[in-house]
């Protein structure tokens, strides 16, 4: 199962026999109030720096949020999107609740975008899928519905086969279909680690689609959260996560992604992973290499 996300010169494929592919959640003005407050200026300075900081850092994808209150949020989507788009070339993540701005950011967009999100409500689905239908996208399916997020994982699974299967009704193929099970607080839900893992699998096995989710949501409230975000996203990984909404600037989440590529057998010969932590050899060492060469 393959989810093709391309912008207009770069293409990336999500699946589970690729490497893990990370979505940078950085350019979101919610709980970044100097984000928030210059965007509504449109002053994109930080949105630049952060769009380049990610990629940097190894991002595929950016995700791109525009929720500012009071502000004309689908002319900032459509502004924010020109601007990451004329900096970088990864593919755009248009991450927005409200319909008129999900439109202006694809109308805006170059390439076959990702759309952040669909819920189950059967209002939100019949208001979102024709877009994504009409503009060629893929989609977020997120687990929840009219009823709440339920602690069933069960239930979120259902929600996940209606999302999927009313997608395909719209003409969109379920590899454009990317399900989110929704990762609860494990502070407050003993379970939650389980719950994602079972839905997961279920997603897997019976969907065949490829999953998301917005990995630091597991240790909220809790401290070290880095340490409990990295430990969750390699066993996510593991069992079957094929992206995620998450911060590359994070080195230890960056190493537990890199590190499960290794074990999953996403990572030929390991290479990415010799790249990343080979140390560097020491003048003296590199110039008597140099010196061997020459002499043989």
């Amino acid at each position: 199962m393959e989810t093709i996300i391309s912008s207009k010169t770069k293409t990336v494929i999500i699946s589970p026999e690729r490497p893990f592919t990370i979505i940078g959640e950085r350019i979101n003005p919610t709980g970044r109030k100097a984000l928030a407050r210059e965007m509504a200026a449109g002053n994109y300075d930080r949105v630049i720096s952060d769009a380049l900081a990610q990629v940097a850092a190894g991002a595929h994808i950016l995700d791109v949020n525009a929720g500012i209150p009071m502000a004309d949020e689908p002319a900032i989507m459509a502004k924010a999107i020109q601007i990451v788009q004329s900096v970088t070339d990864v593919p755009i993540s248009i991450d927005s609740s409200i319909v008129a701005a999900l439109e202006r950011g694809l109308q805006t967009y170059e390439g076959k975008a990702l759309v952040n999100s669909v819920t189950g409500e059967d209002e939100r689905l019949e208001a979102v899928l024709p877009l994504v239908k009409k503009y060629g996208a893929a989609v977020i399916g997120i687990s929840n519905d009219e009823t709440g997020i339920s602690q069933d994982p069960d239930v979120r699974f259902s929600v996940a086969k209606k999302i999927v299967e009313r997608a395909m009704d719209h003409g969109i193929p379920k590899e454009d279909v990317i399900i989110d099970p929704l990762v609860m607080p494990i502070g407050a839900v003993r379970y939650a680690g389980r719950q994602v893992l079972h839905i997961l699998r279920r997603c897997r096995e019976e969907l065949g689609v490829n999953t998301t989710c917005g990995a630091s949501n597991v240790s909220f409230g809790l401290p070290a959260r880095v340490g409990i975000n990295s430990a969750f996203l390699a066993m996510t990984i593991g069992g079957g996560l094929t992206s995620a909404i998450t911060n590359p600037l994070e080195a230890e989440m960056k190493q537990a992604i890199m590190a499960a590529d290794v074990l999953t057998g996403n990572d030929e010969n390991c290479m990415n992973w010799i790249r990343a932590n080979r140390k560097p050899a020491k003048d003296g060492a590199a110039e008597k290499g140099r010196r061997r060469r020459r002499r043989g």
